[in-house]
């Protein structure tokens, strides 16, 4: 049977040293990652946007140009 991997145990007085350079690179990273989330999400966003603008536009030429075939019937056939 597997048996746990061990964990280093640390007193409060020998925990390891951190790296300030680690810290900041890390620091860094996680700011990137943020602002690619943020990024991601405003296209996304602006996307939806996009999409229900192109829908509306081509509803209305949809509607626009049945309105005018529909006046072209009724003055060619006299309805």
């Amino acid at each position: 049977m597997a048996q746990p991997a061990n964990q280093p145990r640390f007193r409060a007085d020998e925990l390891p040293s951190l790296d300030p350079a680690a810290i900041e690179v890390a620091y860094l990273r996680e700011r990137a990652r943020r602002r690619v989330r943020h990024e991601r999400r405003t296209a996304a966003q602006s996307s939806n946007a996009r999409f229900w603008v192109v829908i509306a536009v081509l509803l209305f030429l949809t509607v626009l140009f049945s309105l005018s075939a529909w006046h072209e019937v009724q003055t060619t056939f006299g309805l």
